[in-house]
């Protein structure tokens, strides 16, 4: 059996998955074989073993975000039996961006036909504008229970560029997004 565990790489997950802002882009897939609708009941996958990175207040957050959720879904926690397991995973890449400007000088030709230079010449310079960050992504996993097969991931995928304001807002919002899809056909397109 594959271990869905739910680690994270970073000490700010909150920070991507839940700055729910314009740069927070949500996707979503599902096994389109699958009757969601047979599914009642879920439990979360060993939330017990969620890296000790984060800070102990923000995993309890998207925990709390996670089954808030399910929840509004009509799901109901279990943890005896239940019909599909739910796994958060988050990842973190080292990116970088690099941004050229490149600056025209002397004219030459019909605007300045006596330039420095003789008639027409001109110079340029290039700069480079280099931006080091951190992109992340939240995968939420949905599991079917008895078969322990993937069914429906959502992920939400953004830029890492500070400290999250109001985490008790923005990290349920965040989670939110990226599970508006979940069941399929139930969400906003």
């Amino acid at each position: 059996m594959k271990k869905f565990l739910l680690p994270a790489i970073y000490s700010t997950i909150a920070i991507l998955v839940l700055s729910c802002g314009p740069s927070l882009k949500v996707s979503n897939d599902f096994d389109k074989s699958v009757d969601f609708k047979k599914y009642k009941t879920f439990a979360l996958y060993r939330a017990d073993t969620i890296n000790p990175a984060i800070s102990e207040l923000n995993r309890g957050r998207v925990i709390e975000a996670i089954k808030s959720e399910m929840k509004k879904k009509g799901f109901e926690e279990t943890t005896s039996n239940p019909d599909v397991l739910v796994n958060a995973v988050a990842i973190f890449q080292d990116k970088t961006s690099v941004t050229a400007n490149t600056n025209y000088y002397g004219y030459g030709g019909v605007y300045r036909p006596y330039y420095w230079g003789g008639v027409g010449s001109s110079y340029s310079y290039t700069s480079y504008d280099v931006n080091h960050y951190k992109e992340g992504s939240l995968i939420i996993d949905v599991i079917d229970a008895s078969t322990k097969q993937l069914i429906w991931q959502g992920i939400g995928q953004g830029e890492v560029d500070g400290p999250l304001k109001d985490p008790d807002t923005r990290i349920p919002k965040g989670i939110a997004s990226i599970m508006a899809g979940f069941p399929p056909g139930t969400g906003k397109k």
